[in-house]
């Protein structure tokens, strides 16, 4: 079904034709539609005129939600195998996700592009000992976190968007509630490590790296 933008495009149209050099204009009209959305679809011109020009995660304000359906649409950027407690086993891992499109841009680029998204899922861990050696994996999840690239320093006054990123914590209590207050209280203390590589540990993202095997 056309959408409505559509309808009212063409009623205009009818209309303009009846009056006095309608032809002329309503050519003209015509033109600049064919013009904008001549290589989409109607439901993706509508789609267009009303996505966010940032991350469909981020409102107006900077608020960040956390993605539902990473699992389905993201990709796996890798796993940290986490001990807690010096000297104690793993009993948490660490998954993070990323969407397809900033692997791409970060392949190519060497950077994670404006707008890209970083989900890490930290989870309680099961252990057993296999015949292959003792084994340890994720079980229910903790907390998320959520890093949204920022190069263009949006939200200057939000305590949640510093050094190029926007940041997130959710609990699993409550996965549409951030909990994080600011960067510097909850965020930054764990990536200071990794900050010359843009506060992203990508040392344990294989995946980002180029590869013969790609054609």
């Amino acid at each position: 079904m056309w959408p409505l933008a559509f309808v009212l495009l063409w009623a205009g149209l009818i209309f303009v034709r009846r009056t006095i050099g309608g032809l002329i204009v309503a050519a003209i009209v015509v033109v600049l539609i064919a013009l904008g959305l001549s290589h989409q679809s109607p439901a993706s011109a509508v789609e267009a005129l009303n996505a966010d020009d940032f991350s469909p995660y981020v409102t107006k304000d900077g608020s960040i939600s956390l993605p539902a359906d990473y699992r389905e649409k993201f990709l796996h950027l890798g796993t940290w195998a986490v001990a807690t407690k010096p000297g104690k086993p793993v009993d948490e891992l660490h998954n993070v996700y990323t969407r397809p499109e900033d692997i791409e841009a970060y392949r190519k680029d060497g950077r994670f592009p404006d707008g890209a998204v970083l989900v890490k899922e930290i989870t309680n861990v099961g252990s057993y000992r296999m015949t292959t050696g003792q084994s340890t994996w994720s079980e229910d999840i903790k907390i998320w976190f959520v890093m949204v690239k920022n190069s263009k320093g949006r939200f200057p006054k939000n305590l949640l968007w510093a050094e190029g990123w926007g940041w997130a914590l959710f609990d699993a209590k409550d996965a549409k509630r951030n909990v994080a207050t600011g960067f510097d209280t909850d965020c930054k203390i764990c990536h200071v490590p990794a900050k010359k590589d843009d506060w992203v540990y990508v040392r344990g993202y294989q995946v980002l790296a180029k590869t013969s095997l790609r054609k």
